[in-house]
């Protein structure tokens, strides 16, 4: 059976609950609105990194904090990738459309995991992980690594 393998980066102190989805279902992001437990992973640890640095609110509370990356191996089978998206999933702010679609297929509970496109690296993908689903036990949750960004990220 073939698997692909997802990345997560969570603020140290989070590493613990990082398969949890208790940021998103607190906070929502642009594939659910708050109060939708998932988890969002990237394809690469790269990903993973530029995606919390276009929501951070500056470079210094990056460089220097406790960070943490942790994987997950995905079987191909648990995976539902869209063949349409809304068609404003570019849009920034995040529209309605696309916390819409992540939330129709979190509550539908279709599959374990559901692939859509970063808006940050054109070509590349985020993955949403559903912990409620029955076969997120399937998934082989990683264990958190120390991960440090770069200093030049201050200037």
């Amino acid at each position: 059976m073939s698997s692909v393998v997802v990345w997560r980066l969570v603020a140290g102190r989070h590493a613990a609950a990082a398969f949890s989805g208790e940021g998103a279902r607190k906070y929502g992001a642009r594939w659910s609105p708050a109060g939708v437990t998932v988890v969002y992973c990237s394809d690469s640890r790269s990903l993973a990194a530029l995606e919390v640095i276009v929501n951070a609110l500056n470079g210094t509370r990056l460089v220097g904090a406790a960070w943490a990356v942790l994987s997950a191996e995905i079987p191909e089978s648990l995976i539902e990738r869209p063949s349409r998206v809304p068609d404003n999933w570019r849009d920034h702010p995040h529209p309605r459309a696309t916390q819409d679609f992540g939330a129709k297929w979190a509550r539908e509970q279709r599959t374990a995991v559901l692939r859509v496109p970063s808006v940050v690296v054109l070509g590349e993908f985020n993955y949403l992980l559903n912990p409620a689903h029955p076969e997120f036990a399937k998934i082989t949750l990683g264990q958190p690594a120390p991960f440090a960004f770069d200093t030049r990220l201050k200037r």
